[in-house]
């Protein structure tokens, strides 16, 4: 009794001996190898080489433990029906630990990809969301596979199960296509200023696989369906450059020298364009006169801001500075007047 005792203790050893190996190489993989390869990584221009590292860096050991698991799953005696699975069950939980490292990895690359294009095609939640759920699909039907589990039914029954999920959520996957559609076609992307035709207006901070995100100026937070976004008319003031023209209507008294007008008007915008930080000082700020009001000969002032918002301190600083100069050369900013004739009845 003894001797069968021993003999089967000994028939445990190496098995052991290989598991143990396994997750001591593994841990030296991680603790010597992936360091080194991590600072190597660091001194080098192109970032994919960190992401890689980075991707696998907690699935190491866990890799060799159980590649050397299934290497001695047929030498370990275990009952049925455990010890028939056990290799099984062994390649099953690492592929599992690959799908999820490889949607780290390729997640991670499409960032460094997007960062690479300068802003052209931006990579959000939809598209990093698109790519776990297809990296996780293809590493379950791997999983399925090797467990003998037949894909094609399963396949099967999904495209069928899909159809009527798909009736079900039709507005849902509506605004995943329109979202997916925004992006490509690049209508809004991630940090535009934006204004609907609905009013609403605010920078654009992330394109979800339902929503879209917009941030006012007052920090409140917008979120607008992408089927909606998709038909919506938008004036998009980043499209090309942030700069866009800021107009000020001014108008003086008919009795006013209007070259005069024109040159301390003039003389007060360049000031402004030189003190506020919103300006662009390279545009010089232009005086247009326009129309002959009932009350006055107006005109208009155009400054070049450099982002929208930046108008309100130009507006804010010209205005005080002109009425002020305005003043001081007696020029007449004039009240609306009206001539009223009353007839009296005969």
């Amino acid at each position: 009794m003894n001797s069968k005792i021993i003999s089967m203790m000994w028939m445990w050893v190496p098995p052991i001996l290989t598991i143990v190996l396994g997750i001591f190489i593994g841990w030296l993989v991680k603790r010597i190898i992936h360091k080194r390869l991590t600072k190597f990584a660091k001194k080098t221009k192109w970032k994919g080489d960190d992401i890689f590292l980075s991707a696998i860096e907690s699935h190491i050991i866990l890799w060799f433990f159980l590649a050397s698991l299934y290497l001695v799953s047929n030498q370990i005696q275990f009952g049925e029906p455990l010890g028939q699975y056990l290799g099984k069950l062994a390649f099953s939980a690492l592929v599992l630990s690959v799908t999820f490292a490889t949607s780290r990895l390729l997640t991670g690359m499409l960032d460094l990809w997007a960062d690479g294009q300068s802003g052209s095609f931006p990579s959000t939640k939809i598209f990093t969301n698109l790519i776990r759920i297809t990296v996780i699909t293809i590493g379950v039907l791997t999983l399925l596979q090797s467990l003998d589990v037949s894909v094609t039914s399963f396949l099967t029954a999904l495209g069928v199960g899909g159809l009527a999920i798909s009736l079900a959520l039709k507005d849902t996957l509506a605004d995943l296509f329109s979202g997916l559609h925004i992006l490509l076609s690049q209508k809004v992307k991630p940090g535009d200023f934006i204004q609907l035709d609905s009013g609403e207006m605010g920078y654009v901070s992330n394109i979800t696989w339902r929503n879209t995100t917009l941030i006012e100026r007052t920090n409140n937070i917008v979120s607008i369906p992408n089927s909606r976004l998709s038909t919506a008319i938008i004036r998009n003031y980043d499209t090309r450059e942030s700069s866009f023209r800021v107009t000020v209507p001014v108008g003086v008294a008919y009795d006013s020298d209007l070259d005069h007008v024109e040159r301390v008007t003039k003389e007060i915008a360049m000031g402004v364009v030189r003190d506020v930080d919103g300006a662009v000082e390279d545009d010089e700020p232009i005086v247009r006169f326009q129309a002959f009001a009932d009350s006055s000969i107006n005109f208009m002032v155009y400054f070049q801001g450099k982002a929208y918002g930046d108008h309100h301190p130009i507006i804010h600083e010209f205005v005080k500075r002109l009425h002020k100069r305005f003043d001081e050369e007696n020029i007449e900013i004039p009240f609306p007047i009206r001539t009223i004739v009353q007839k009296e009845e005969k």
